[in-house]
């Protein structure tokens, strides 16, 4: 009787196992990526259930309680006309996710299929579309946000449609580049040579081959519009008051550094944290979902 190499009856689950599987095995192996998700799950938990969360109205004003150091019963201190900064804290959570998910969403929904048809149809086509994102990738992306939201008028909402159209050069190129890469491998010629029709090809064969690098991307893009909604918001571009932004509430801060320079450390602390946890995280799914990983 043939006795089976060790090595060949250890690599059978790796072989038999699926890929996502694999990348969730990979991704928890990598502490800091597991580190900022459990980060972001908890701040996407904050932000739904902040009403019932957050221990104080966060717009309600108390002049008695103007700028009070952190205590037992307001654990972050109170701002200058006396609202509960923990409180806003959390509600600011739902305003810096918002803008971070759907600015990103708007880039993809327009990015994506301008980068599969540069990089598919090729020509003049690419020119044309290529060169536009060129143009706009010249422009600093903060400088071009702020021209775009100073044009549609201080909102949220017009602060995501900012940074969402600043955004979508970059899933442009990104798209158009992996397009290139594997729109001439077998499979693709295999699906051009039974006749399917190239919107067919596009959708169906290559974007799911390229979705991992466009979900690392848009991991890494959302710690971006972050802080574009916070630098927004601090100019009075953004969420305007007193609904509660982290951006805004450093806007504020910066008069009452000396006196109350609480005001300042926990928005700060809480971009700080929400940015690099999902940049841990987008280092992780890097890695992650890299075939090439081991």
């Amino acid at each position: 009787m043939t006795a089976v190499p060790v090595n060949a009856v250890q690599s059978v689950p790796d072989a038999i196992e699926s890929p996502g599987r694999r990348a969730w095995r990979r991704l928890k192996a990598r502490k800091s990526a597991l580190f900022g998700l459990v980060v972001i799950v908890l701040l996407v938990i904050m932000a739904v259930f902040a009403p019932q969360i957050a221990p104080y109205d966060p717009i309600k004003q108390s002049w008695t309680l103007v700028r009070k150091a952190p205590s037992a019963a307001y654990w972050f201190g109170t701002d200058e006309v006396g609202r509960d900064l923990l409180s806003r804290i959390i509600f600011g959570a739902r305003a810096s996710l918002s803008a971070g998910v759907i600015s990103v969403g708007i880039a993809i929904l327009a990015g994506v299929p301008l980068g599969l048809l540069a990089g598919y149809a090729g020509g003049w086509v690419d020119g044309v579309i290529g060169r536009l994102t060129d143009a706009m990738l010249a422009v600093p992306f903060l400088i071009l946000a702020i021209a775009l939201a100073a044009f549609l008028g201080p909102s949220l909402g017009n602060a995501m449609i900012a940074i969402g159209v600043t955004a979508t050069p970059i899933f442009v190129r990104l798209t158009r580049g992996q397009t290139l890469s594997v729109k001439n491998e077998d499979y693709v010629e295999a699906a051009r040579a039974v006749g399917n029709p190239p919107i067919r090809i596009a959708v169906r064969h290559i974007l799911p081959n390229i979705l991992p690098a466009l979900m690392v991307q848009a991991t890494l893009t959302i710690a971006t519009a972050i802080i574009a909604e916070a630098s927004l918001s601090f100019l009075g571009l953004g969420q305007q008051p007193p609904l509660p932004s982290w951006g805004s509430m450093l806007n504020s801060a910066q008069r009452f550094l000396s006196n109350a320079p609480w005001m300042a450390v926990w928005p700060g602390l809480a971009i700080f944290i929400t940015v690099i946890s999902f940049n841990l995280l987008g280092d992780g799914l890097r890695d992650a979902l890299d075939p090439r990983s081991k």
